[in-house]
């Protein structure tokens, strides 16, 4: 994925869902939140968003450029219109969101570490590579992901597991078995 691309999803997003603001939960968010995010980051052809102010004007923005969609069949990358219950994140993730502008619309980004949580709670197998890469890169603290996992709910979330989790990244980013 290429920033003009990530770009170029907002701009169509916007124009499907008449928003002009966005969250992008997604791993491509690190398009807009690294100044040159590694080539080994970028391999996803999806972002995940969804309108700011009317998720669920996310179905529309699936509906027409989502997987599978002309839109992807043309470009090769699309929208996965998500909802604010994608991604699970710390409560106050808000409070140290980023924002981004194209044009007139606004992208909201969740602040990496924040976004890594999220990653950490779905655990698929992209997301292991993804935060493993992040680690073995130094661009997230093992640390400040240990301390966000803390502030989930632990009724909903495993934190011990979420953490051992983590921990087992960090070992193989640095290429010691777990």
């Amino acid at each position: 994925m290429k920033l003009e691309e990530l770009q170029h999803v907002l701009r169509a997003s916007a124009a499907i869902s008449k928003e002009s603001s966005f969250v992008v939960v997604g791993s491509q968010a690190v398009l807009l939140l690294l100044d040159q995010p590694p080539e080994s980051l970028l391999v996803s052809r999806e972002i995940d968003l969804y309108p700011a102010l009317h998720p669920e004007r996310a179905d529309l923005i699936d509906g027409a450029i989502g997987m599978h969609s002309s839109f992807h069949e043309t470009f090769g990358y699309f929208a996965d219109g998500v909802g604010p219950e994608t991604a699970v994140m710390p409560g106050d993730w808000m409070s140290r969101a980023s924002l981004h502008y194209v044009g007139e619309i606004t992208a909201i980004c969740p602040e990496l570490h924040d976004l890594v949580v999220s990653k950490c709670v779905a655990g698929r197998e992209k997301d292991v590579d993804f935060v493993r890469e992040l680690l073995k890169q130094d661009l997230v603290s093992l640390d400040t992901l240990v301390q966000r996992i803390g502030m989930l709910d632990a009724a909903k979330y495993p934190l011990p597991h979420l953490v051992a989790w983590v921990k087992r990244r960090k070992l193989e980013s640095e290429g010691t078995p777990p």
